[in-house]
């Protein structure tokens, strides 16, 4: 006997008519260059008023010794225990058009059956678009304009955006997975992977986020507030800025990638993003001394 997808997950007695919303995903876990997808995440969570109105079952999907949650030790007893939540979030986007926002860590386990649980309430609700999103480190300067790789289950979806050039194998991920089994289920799907600075990879980059969050508003037609993620972004950017100037070994690594950059750029007409892989500086090469500065400067 097959095991039944709606036993994974708990659903609120008071969910609306969703006829025709969008689903948004972002797991914990997998690559999220720059917390592109956690600060879109927490972003959308902390500006837009939402509720809870589904649940999985987080005891069979994660492995708790291999992610162990946070539990906070007063004096002589156990204060508080963080358990890990795998939840959809019903919010409303400046217009009043009702969204999901699907969040939490990346499943270890049954991702075949999580997926078929996602389709059901896909089914359930009528959702007619879901959209993941992440950031991906990349060779190219924070000063030259963010590119975003964009990918779907049918090439319209696509729009203007550039997508990969490449046929390459990467390890697989339960937000692509979703993806994937949704194309082969007729289900509209697709995701943004905004391209993140090697050197900025390991540290919050609001720019990239604010570049996902406009690309999610453009795909979906959903007015999503971006005040806050905009003021993070001019901040982080006049950091980093003021980091570089005040380095010449990191100014130096910086007009490298921007040398490096203009000249795919004018050679071929579009993104460095386009050119092969052998090409492309790795961030051993040019990004170690920025990611060390930046740490010394964190530390301080």
């Amino acid at each position: 006997m097959g095991l039944d997808p709606e036993e994974l997950y708990e659903v609120d007695s008071d969910v609306p008519d969703l006829d025709g919303a969008v689903l948004l995903h972002f797991f914990d876990g997998f690559m999220d260059a720059g917390q592109t997808g956690r600060l879109v995440t927490d972003h959308l969570t902390g500006e837009v008023e939402n509720r809870v109105i589904a649940r999985f079952d987080v005891d069979r999907l994660i492995d708790y010794r291999s992610r162990r949650p946070t539990m906070t030790y007063a004096v002589d007893h156990w204060e508080d225990y963080e358990a890990p939540e795998l939840v959809v979030r019903l919010l409303h986007d400046q217009d009043g058009v009702p969204f999901l926002l699907l969040t939490g860590p990346e499943p270890d386990r049954e991702w075949e059956l999580f997926a078929a649980a996602v389709r059901r309430l896909v089914e359930r609700w009528g959702v007619r678009l879901t959209v993941g999103y992440h950031g991906i480190p990349m060779g190219a300067p924070h000063t030259r304009p963010l590119g975003v790789t964009t990918h779907a289950t049918r090439e319209s979806l696509i729009g203007e955006h550039q997508p990969l050039p490449n046929r390459m194998q990467v390890p697989g991920s339960v937000s692509a997975m979703l993806e994937y089994r949704f194309g082969e289920w007729g289900h509209d799907a697709m995701g943004f992977a905004a391209h993140v600075p090697h050197y900025l990879a390991q540290s919050a980059y609001p720019a990239a986020a604010l570049l996902v969050l406009e690309a999610i508003g453009e795909a979906t037609g959903l007015r999503l507030p971006d005040g806050e993620l905009r003021t993070a972004a001019d901040v982080a950017n006049a950091e980093i800025d003021r980091q570089v100037a005040d380095s010449e070994e990191v100014s130096d690594v910086v007009r490298a990638l921007e040398r490096q950059y203009d000249t795919f750029t004018e050679a071929s007409g579009h993104s460095l993003l386009a050119e092969s892989q052998e090409h492309m500086p790795t961030a051993d090469e040019l990004g170690s001394q920025f990611e060390q500065f930046l740490a010394e400067q964190d530390g301080s």
